[in-house]
């Protein structure tokens, strides 16, 4: 049912099917359309990760995830075209293992808070990992004018350094990308992302001038402690509605 490789180490099938249908859970919430991704570290193999091929994420199904190694290289001869921002993951991947699976989108809500100086903050509980700084990456600052796309080595490890410790970076004029220590919780926090973004900018429309009360950087950190169990109730409802809609 996979494409993955033929020297690459032995994936669960359930888990090739939760990546892929957390590319149609990503689509149906409005976090991706016809472009953005999602990876997933392989569960045995910490130096190399897996993806879908390059396809809308509406349409990825469990034979199309491909395995990469950390150069985003696939390990397969014959694998099919992958993302040309597949270097987002493999350089986050490279100094983050703590991190196991990366949502890159360009959700409509977020895309605003990384052209302005106004930060995205949390703005309720289920986005506490917002509570800290939320950084923007800014192709222009190293490579001069781009296409604006992640599109080799360089450029992704750029992006990894601007995201730093975070869960969450911004990228100027282009997306954003959301990152977990598991699937389930980086497609709740992408999810949540875009979210937040729309209450906060509900927010701004009632408040034009004061302080908004937003979470502290300490309440954000008591409360993504408890998201991130809570959060499996959010995977569950959408993993189960895939799997009806799929049958995978």
């Amino acid at each position: 049912m996979s494409d993955l490789p033929k020297k690459g180490r032995h994936v669960e099938p359930g888990r090739l099917a939760d990546l892929a249908a957390a590319s149609r859970i990503l689509a149906d919430h409005g976090v991706v359309d016809g472009f953005g991704h999602v990876s997933m570290r392989h569960p045995d193999a910490p130096d190399r990760f897996l993806m879908s091929r390059s396809l809308a994420p509406a349409l990825v199904t469990p034979a199309d995830i491909q395995e990469y190694d950390l150069d985003c290289t696939p390990t397969r001869k014959d694998a099919a075209n992958g993302f040309l921002e597949r270097f987002i993951h493999g350089e986050i991947y490279k100094v983050r293992p703590d991190i196991h699976s990366i949502v890159h989108s360009h959700s409509p809500s977020v895309i605003p808070f990384s052209l302005v100086r106004q930060s995205m903050r949390a703005m309720f509980h289920n986005a506490a990992f917002l509570a800290t700084e939320v950084p923007v990456f800014d192709i222009a600052e190293e490579f001069g004018p781009t296409d604006m796309l992640v599109c080799d080595c360089p450029k992704g490890a750029a992006l990894a350094r601007t995201l730093g410790r975070r869960d969450v970076a911004l990228m100027r004029a282009h997306g954003s990308v959301a990152c977990g220590p598991t699937l389930e919780i980086a497609v709740f926090r992408a999810v949540y992302t875009e979210v937040n973004a729309r209450i906060q900018h509900w927010t701004h429309s009632l408040c034009s001038k004061g302080a908004i009360a937003a979470l502290t950087p300490q309440e954000g950190d008591l409360a993504d402690g408890p998201n991130r169990t809570a959060g499996m109730r959010a995977w569950d409802l959408w993993r189960t509605q895939a799997r009806d809609r799929y049958g995978w």
